[in-house]
This record gives C-alpha cells, sequence and structure tokens, in this order.
C-alpha cells in the first residue's frame, strides 16, 4: 500500500521503518493531518495518524475525494475521528488496541493493520469501521467465544 504517516515524532521514524520493513510505500512527515497538508495524501492509498490529528466531517470528506481508502490511528482511542461520518463514506477506520502499547508496539500493529488491509480487507480486531463486512463479524465472533472459554476456566 502506499502510505502516508502525519505527525510522526523523529523518535518514531526509526520504529515505523523497521516495522514495516520495506512492505509498503510509507512516506513520513512531521506536520499534522489538516486541510493545509492534504496534499502528501494525494496517489496514496492509505493514512497514519495521531491522536492530536482531528479528522472531522471536512476533513473526512476531502480524503474521501482524493481517494484514501484506509485510516489508522496510532493511538488505542478514535475519538479524534468522526467515524459515523468515515462509515457513510466507506472509509476503514482502525487503531491500535493491542496490549503493548510501546513506540514499538504500537508501529507494529500500525503496519499489522495495513498487512491486513492488504490482504483480506479487515483489520480485525483493531476495526473501528462502521461498515459490516464478515470478516469482522467472524473475528467477533471468535473472540466472544475464546471470553466465553476464558470464563469456564476461571
Amino acid at each position: 500500500m502506499k502510505v502516508v504517516a502525519y505527525n510522526i515524532k523523529e523518535y518514531e521514524k526509526e520504529l515505523l521503518a523497521k516495522a514495516n520493513a520495506k512492505v509498503h510505500d510509507l512516506t513520513l512527515i512531521s506536520n499534522k493531518l489538516s486541510s493545509s497538508t492534504l496534499h502528501y495524501a494525494m496517489g496514496k492509498d492509505a493514512i497514519i495518524i495521531s491522536d492530536k490529528d482531528i479528522l472531522d466531517l471536512q476533513l473526512l470528506n476531502e480524503l474521501d475525494r482524493i481517494g484514501i481508502k484506509h485510516i489508522v490511528t496510532r493511538s488505542i482511542s478514535t475519538t479524534h475521528i468522526d467515524l459515523v461520518h468515515a462509515g457513510l463514506l466507506k472509509l476503514h477506520v482502525a487503531n491500535t488496541p493491542f496490549e503493548d502499547q510501546s513506540l514499538k508496539g504500537i508501529c507494529e500493529q500500525v503496519v499489522l493493520n495495513l498487512n491486513q488491509w492488504s490482504n483480506d480487507g479487515c483489520a480485525g480486531f483493531a476495526c473501528r469501521c462502521m461498515m459490516k463486512c464478515a470478516k469482522k463479524e467472524e473475528f467477533l465472533e471468535d473472540e466472544r467465544n475464546r471470553f466465553k472459554r476464558a470464563d469456564h476456566e476461571i
């Protein structure tokens, strides 16, 4: 995938590059995502943002207009993204919800989301999009069953 990562700090660059292992065509910039930095996303499939990048209705419309289909946030929270509007635009959104919240772990989760989108179209447990898909439902059912088994073992 062709991807631009916004709001990248100097200390994140090497970790993200290592996690990516040259799989995806990554452009790393230190600027926040805004209407004035949107041009960096032209020709890309996905964007990577931080929780400091606010994706409101206007910015989501602009991202959709230039062809962005996937958004990964380097955070657990998605409150900075208008998920309902992103869903109406059929934009795929994922976060980084896994236990390892170290910088290295977050970078690995970001790349895992990109890999999953490249391979089968669903970010699985990290998926925060509002669209229904068989892969997401299958994954959620597996998770429910795993928690049920864990409850019985206690």
